[in-house]
Formats: C-alpha cells, sequence, structure tokens
C-alpha cells in the first residue's frame, strides 16, 4: 500500500502550499501602499505582522496534534486556505481592528496549521533524507517572498494595496486547492524497502510524547541550539536595511537588494544544510552553521566595506536557513515520528523566543550606540560560541 503513494509528489504539493503561506514576509511591500490608502499609522499596520507571527506556536502545536491523529489533508489543506482566506480579507480592511483580525488572526492561525502539518507529514515519507525534506519545504516558506514581493509591487503600483491583497489572496486560493488533491498522509510507520536505518538511528526513533520529550535532558539542549541559531540570522534579518545604510553607507536602493540577497540566501541555506545533515550527521552540520555565523559576525564587524556586508550578509543567511532546514529532523530522530507535529511545534517556541528578543535587542543595542550595532553583533557572536559547545554535548550525549 505505501508503493503506490508518491512521496515526490507530496512533497512537491506540500512546497507549493508553503510558498503561498510564506507570502507573510513580503508583508513590508504591502505596509506603506495600504497606509497611504487607509490612514493608517505604519506602527499599526506593523502590528498586523506582529500578531501574525507571535500566534504562530499556538496552532503549530495544535496543528501538530491533528497532523498525529491523521487528520493531515484537513489540518494543511484548510490551514492554508484560511491563510489565502485571511490575506483575501485584509483588501476590504478599512480599521486597524479588521486588519488584526484578517491579517494578525485568521491568516496567522492558517500559516501556522498549514506549516506544521505540512512538514510533520511530508518528513515522515522521507525517513532516508529527512533534512533534504526539511529544507526543501522550509525553503519553500523563504522563496515565496521573493516570488510575491514583485507581484504585489507590480500590482500595488497598477491598482493599490487592497487590490493586491484580493487578487493575491485569490490566486492563493486556486494553489491551495489544486495542491490539496496531491496531499496525502504518510502511512503509519513508512519504510521504504531500499533503505535500513543504522542501529544507533533505530535506538533513537523511539517515540516519545512530547510529555516523556519534556523529561528528557536532550530537550533542553535542543531548543536552547534552535534558540541560539535563530537568533543572529533574526536579528539581521529584521535589521538588514537598516544596518546596510547606517553602518556601511548604502543608499535605500542598495540596501533593499542585499535585503533580496539575504532572503535568496535564507532560502538556499535551508536545502543546501538539509542535504549535507544527511551525509554529515546533523551535530557536525551544526557545528558548522555556528562557526560560520561567528565569522560572518566578525566579518561584519572588521571589514567595514560592502564586501564585509556582503560575505557576512550572505553567511548569516545561509546558515539561519540551515538552522531551519536541520531541526525538524532533529526533533524527529530524537523523539519519533508519531508526535513529530507536537513535539517540533513545542521546539518551535525556541525559534518564536528569538523572534521576540533578537529584533528587540538589535534595536535597543544600535539606540545606545548612535545607530552602531558592533556591540549587537558581538552579543551575538558568543551565543553562537555557546551554540556550538551546546551542540558539542548534544553530540557526546546523543551517541552516548
Amino acid at each position: 500500500m505505501t508503493k503506490e503513494i508518491n512521496r515526490w509528489q507530496v512533497i512537491i504539493a506540500s512546497t507549493a502550499i508553503l510558498l503561498v503561506t510564506g507570502a507573510v514576509y513580503s508583508f513590508s511591500v504591502f505596509a506603506g501602499p495600504l497606509s497611504h490608502q487607509t490612514g493608517m499609522t505604519i506602527p499599526q499596520i506593523m502590528l498586523a505582522f506582529t500578531l501574525n507571527n507571535a500566534i504562530g506556536p499556538i496552532p503549530m502545536i495544535f496543528g501538530g496534534y491533528l497532523v498525529d491523529k491523521g487528520y493531515v489533508k484537513w489540518t494543511i489543506v484548510l490551514g492554508a486556505l484560511l491563510f489565502a482566506g485571511g490575506f483575501f480579507l485584509t483588501g476590504y480592511a478599512n480599521s486597524p481592528a479588521m486588519l488584526y483580525l484578517t491579517y494578525g488572526l485568521i491568516a496567522g492561525l492558517g500559516q501556522g496549521f498549514a506549516y506544521s502539518g505540512a512538514l510533520s507529514n511530508t518528513i515522515r515519507f522521507f525517513p532516508d533524507k529527512r533534512g533534504l525534506a526539511s529544507g526543501i519545504l522550509t525553503a519553500g516558506m523563504g522563496f515565496a517572498a521573493i516570488i510575491a514581493s514583485p507581484i504585489a509591487s507590480h500590482l500595488i503600483q497598477a491598482h493599490d494595496a487592497k487590490f493586491a491583497f484580493r487578487a493575491i489572496g485569490l490566486a492563493y486560493i486556486v494553489i491551495v486547492l489544486i495542491a490539496g488533491i496531491f496531499i496525502k498522509p504518510a502511512p503509519k510507520n513508512y519504510k521504504l524497502a531500499s533503505w535500513k536505518p543504522a542501529t544507533s538511528q533505530q535506538k533513537a526513533m523511539e517515540n516519545k510524547t512530547w510529555k516523556d520529550m519534556l523529561k528528557t535532558p536532550v530537550f533542553y539542549l535542543i531548543i536552547s541550539m534552535f534558540f541560539i541559531g535563530a537568533f543572529s540570522g533574526l536579528m539581521i534579518a529584521s535589521q538588514a536595511a537598516t544596518i546596510g545604510q547606517t553602518m556601511f553607507g548604502l543608499s535605500a536602493g542598495t540596501a533593499a537588494l542585499f535585503v533580496s540577497l539575504y532572503s535568496i540566501s535564507n532560502s538556499s541555506g535551508r536545502f543546501i544544510w538539509g542535504a549535507v545533515s544527511d551525509k554529515i550527521g546533523r551535530s557536525k552540520t551544526l557545528m558548522i552553521i555556528y562557526a560560520v555565523v561567528a565569522l560572518a559576525l566578525l566579518t561584519l564587524n572588521l571589514v567595514p566595506s560592502q564586501i564585509g556586508f556582503t560575505v557576512g550578509i550572505i553567511g548569516l543567511g545561509i546558515c539561519f536557513g540551515g538552522v531551519m532546514g536541520v531541526f525538524p529532523s532533529i526533533v524527529m530522530e530524537n523523539y519519533g515520528p508519531a508526535n513529530q507535529g507536537v513535539n517540533y511545534g513545542i521546539v518551535f517556541t525556541g525559534y518564536s523566543l528569538a523572534a521576540f528578543f533578537a529584533p528587540r535587542l538589535a534595536i535597543k543595542i544600535a539606540g545606545a550606540n548612535n545607530g552602531n550595532y558592533s556591540q549587537a553583533f558581538y552579543l551575538a557572536i558568543i551565543l553562537a560560541i555557546i551554540g556550538f559547545a551546546l551542540t558539542v554535548i548534544y553530540d557526546r550525549r546523543h551517541k552516548a
């Protein structure tokens, strides 16, 4: 029965779903024009984006629970339709309250359900290529903004921001309905006849519930590693254009190009490091990632030129992408596939904490130093070194 399911068809359909929900990261393209059209202030509008991201862990954990119970297609497709519908309805928002309801709450809940469901279900089909599978899926999230941003910009210039929300939202609904046809649930205990895991992998794949997971010391290592791995990437992602202009003297237009470069590096790093981790192991991959993060941040501090900014942005982007591509596999390999949805949703709170603290801390440090982010970079370097040390400890415990 399992041979009848084309797992590559499932991953393509799931990636298409995440190419839709990942459009949340193109929100900055809409913010200014929507403010001009509706009279809402930029802070009021950006709060919708904050709400969208802040509620992420809730639908991720609950959506993961539904997937673990077998409601795969319902969770993924309805979640994506919720996001697309919220996106479409944002095109009718005339007040902050309605914006928070459509983009913040409805689209935010939908994104969490779809992301959790697609990721948890699909990597169960790839016991032999978990890193590659999670890398491809998370890369879909990253590339979404690269595709959506120019389309949204064109529609805004030709019409207005509300029209762009409605047009893109309708297109997303159609894409989700088509992709949803090809979403199939991974059979319980899915195995490949041509692949046999090593003895150590079989031991690590014992299924644990979230309660059992929280009782293991390794969980606290993993969530700390995730927090640290996401910290520097989120700090740069939120401030890339500002850093380029204040510290490296770039024009606004050139800084915007570097934001796109960061996005491309981030997206590429997700499947590059995911595939690498399948070959050399998750621990070694993370050690390399933390080392490159520290060197990239050091380059930003010591090479005050466009070359230094380019090297730093690419290095941090690729490594942040790697963090997002590797950790889903780490969670499954430690706690098994049966409860991956809930377990990864809980571990994902490490990312959410980083998303809350990193941008705010970077802005606070820069504000106290006349717009200079050097001290923030050095703090992130220290964290990367701690992340490297934690990964060494994790590697030793994992092999024990």
